[in-house]
């Protein structure tokens, strides 16, 4: 564990930066049930926070003693891909939103939020082999979509989110989730979603509607089924590949931890 706590922590860096910055980028209100940096601290100030945050990415790997040259460049390696993908994702995501884009597919939803899903690179620092790197890469795919899927239904049917100052914030951003996707593919109800999402409306009655629309197209039934497949997807990846059998629980029980949170 010690081994890849460098990392943890440069990944953990990447996903600050790129918090502070989306939520710039989507004028978000709140990250995680309070203001965002840039309203607390000015926006000035948050940008600067979230290059810092960037730049400890690759700081934190070089800086670390236990680990030899050709493994930091790897690793290095590893990172600045997964940084390039993630932003990749994130200029699709706005692009939709600043082109009022509502024509795009599931497979469009999915490439984008593919590329917006970090790799698991713990596995190089560990000295994994090829296959056990190949498997965790994936296994880390697939549960980080699933994780994505089912935070986009937590804003829309959360018990416990519904109590939140961000529940159903997607709908009034106009964000382009798997639900809306799969909802907007169904004719008889593409004009009144767009209409909703297109609106900026935050009226609850509104956001009510829009969701009593994704039950009735099937679509949050959809995103769950999708996530759920997912995380079998993701325990049959590392099913045949040696493993620490701590690990394995550990893993195992992080995907089924992302997808029972609705439960």
């Amino acid at each position: 564990p010690t081994l890849a706590a460098s990392c943890a922590a440069a990944v953990e860096h990447f996903h600050t930066a790129a918090l502070i910055h989306d939520d710039i980028a989507d004028n978000g209100q709140l990250r995680r049930g309070k203001p965002c940096m840039h309203l607390t601290e000015g926006t000035g100030l948050a940008i600067n926070c979230g290059d810092l945050a960037l730049t400890m990415v690759t700081k934190t790997v070089l800086d670390d003693p236990t680990l030899e040259a050709d493994v930091k460049l790897r690793v290095l390696h590893e990172l600045t891909e997964m940084i390039v993908r993630t932003i990749e994702g994130q200029a699709l995501d706005l692009g939709w939103v600043r082109d009022g884009r509502f024509d795009i597919s599931v497979d469009d939803y999915l490439d984008m939020a593919t590329h917006k899903t970090a790799y698991y690179s713990g596995a190089i620092i560990g000295g994994g082999s090829e296959e056990q790197i190949e498997a965790l890469r994936a296994f880390g795919l697939h549960t980080g979509l699933a994780f994505q899927i089912q935070d986009d239904l937590l804003n829309l049917i959360g018990t416990k989110e519904a109590a939140n100052k961000d529940f159903r914030t997607d709908i009034t951003e106009g964000k382009r989730t798997l639900v809306a996707v799969h909802a907007l593919s169904d004719e008889r109800h593409h004009d009144e979603i767009e209409a909703i999402l297109s609106s900026g409306t935050d009226d609850p009655a509104q956001l009510a509607r829009a969701v009593e629309i994704f039950q009735e197209t099937g679509s949050i039934d959809y995103a769950h089924t999708y996530a759920l497949d997912l995380t079998a997807k993701a325990k049959a990846a590392i099913e045949n590949v040696e493993l620490d059998q701590h690990a394995r629980e550990l893993f195992l029980s992080m995907a089924d931890f992302f997808v029972e949170r609705l439960n």
